[in-house]
């Protein structure tokens, strides 16, 4: 019976001195106890100048993984590049401290893709941010054009779908994967859920603390995404990067990417405006009161 092969692909830079090497060895040995055998890991370094190299190459000569290293503009950018060496029908990317918890994941996950034909499957993960307060995200693919659905760690993604839709936009430094994910759904790309928590993944430093670029990027990826879709000007990019705001005749194209979940579509949109609206005018009446 045919098995297909699934590449891990995880960039790395300077990880011995960042002191992510430990990080790194759990998700090697967790990756090795998966109960699915067809796996490739690739590791893209970004020519690392500490004893990251050298730690790598002792686990490349032990079979853990395959990795090349050469200078990079960006993770997005060395994910493309690992996506064209990759060997698997599917690819998954985890960040040098993420980790599959569940060593039966990658099997059923498969298994399930290859019988529903399916573009991607997604599922919901452990978060673990700077404070160490882990939370469970659950996927919310109906808000996709509102918010990221759920982060790249908590999906397996057919490579050749990928391609067709372009891969990774590198020029995007934060937010490249929110903008891939549009495009899988804009291109109505079959999605599939798996209801298991499989991965346990932490929150990226750069984005929680370049929130003024995520935005920018996030206004640029739906200028992209949707301006032949809907006249788009600052103040409807603004209101939608904000407070999640659709204007209701884009809205009215983007629901026909979910056909026969339309009133779920409507609805979930609904919702997250409404959160996104309170939380906007909640950090406005703070900004007030430390005015005063």
């Amino acid at each position: 019976m045919y098995e297909p092969e699934v590449t891990i692909i995880t960039t790395t830079h300077n990880i011995v001195d960042a002191g992510k090497a430990d990080d790194f060895t759990l998700l090697l040995n967790l990756l090795n106890r998966q109960t699915y055998p067809y796996i490739e890991h690739l590791v893209m370094d970004n020519a690392s100048n500490d004893d990251t190299i050298a730690f790598l190459k002792e686990y490349k000569n032990s079979g853990y993984i395959d990795f090349y290293s050469a200078p990079d503009n960006g993770k997005f950018e060395a994910m493309n590049k690992g996506l064209l060496r990759a060997k698997g029908k599917y690819v998954a990317f985890l960040s040098c401290d993420d980790f599959y918890h569940d060593i039966t994941g990658i099997e059923y996950i498969v298994n399930l893709m290859e019988e529903n034909e399916a573009d991607f499957c997604y599922f919901p993960s452990y978060c673990v941010p700077e404070d160490n307060n882990v939370f469970l995200f659950n996927p919310s693919p109906y808000n996709v054009f509102q918010a990221m659905p759920f982060p790249r760690q908590a999906a397996i993604f057919n490579k050749e779908s990928l391609a067709r839709v372009g891969n990774f936009d590198a020029k995007f430094r934060l937010f490249a994967d929110y903008d891939l994910l549009i495009k899988l759904f804009l291109n109505n790309m079959r999605g599939i859920y798996f209801d298991g928590c499989i991965v346990t993944y932490k929150m990226g430093e750069q984005a929680a603390k370049r929130q003024t670029q995520l935005k920018l990027e996030c206004s640029h990826i739906y200028h992209q995404n949707f301006r032949n879709m809907y006249p788009l000007n600052d103040n409807v990019i603004d209101r939608m990067v904000n407070i999640a705001e659709i204007p209701r005749p884009l809205l009215e194209k983007l629901v026909k990417c979910f056909p026969g979940d339309e009133d779920i579509f409507y609805e979930r949109y609904e919702q997250m405006y409404e959160i996104r609206k309170e939380n906007a005018e909640y950090l406005r009446q703070m900004e007030r009161q430390q005015r005063r």
